[in-house]
């Protein structure tokens, strides 16, 4: 994409705390400058939680023109596909089985399992919350990445600034 906010991906991870308790993570990220612009991390996250972080990231960013996913159930879901509809999201699902056809997301993914999650035994979801929250501050806002000629996200994003997709009303 050539302007933020037009294509966001969006997948889920599993992992495990010391306990051996299951939780997952559901990251979204922008295709334009890599930002990561949220990840959701409990037990158990449904349709009607997507919503929810979706109308977030509406307030904060906007919504993209699409929403680039996998096929899981939750994306699948009717409270979901009817509240993007409704948003004026498109989503467009990637064919079940590759996921290359959703890069962005998955190379995300990699980056964040080597970076939070394998590199900590965590105890409690607040702990995983508590990492990620810094590891996206850094991931964000401080590193450079190649793919975007040594610019961290938010300066891919401060660049392209009076570039939008979204018009304003005069």
């Amino acid at each position: 994409p050539e302007l933020p906010d037009t294509v966001w991906s969006a997948d889920f991870m599993s992992d495990s705390l010391h306990s051996g308790r299951r939780y997952r993570t559901f990251n979204v990220t922008d295709d334009f400058n890599r930002e990561a612009l949220h990840i959701e991390i409990d037990t158990s996250i449904t349709s009607a939680r997507l919503v929810r972080v979706f109308e977030q990231l509406q307030r904060e960013h906007g919504l993209p023109q699409v929403l680039r996913t996998d096929n899981g159930p939750e994306f699948l879901g009717e409270v979901f596909t009817a509240w993007a509809k409704e948003a004026g999201m498109a989503i467009q699902y990637i064919q079940p089985g590759k996921p290359n056809q959703n890069a962005y997301i998955e190379r995300f993914n990699r980056t964040y399992r080597e970076e939070v999650l394998d590199q900590y035994l965590f105890t409690s979801l607040d702990h995983v919350r508590e990492a990620t929250y810094w590891w996206m501050i850094e991931y964000n806002e401080e590193r450079p990445h190649d793919a975007l000629d040594d610019m961290t996200p938010l300066e891919a994003r401060q660049q392209s600034a009076g570039n939008s997709i979204y018009e304003l009303s005069t």
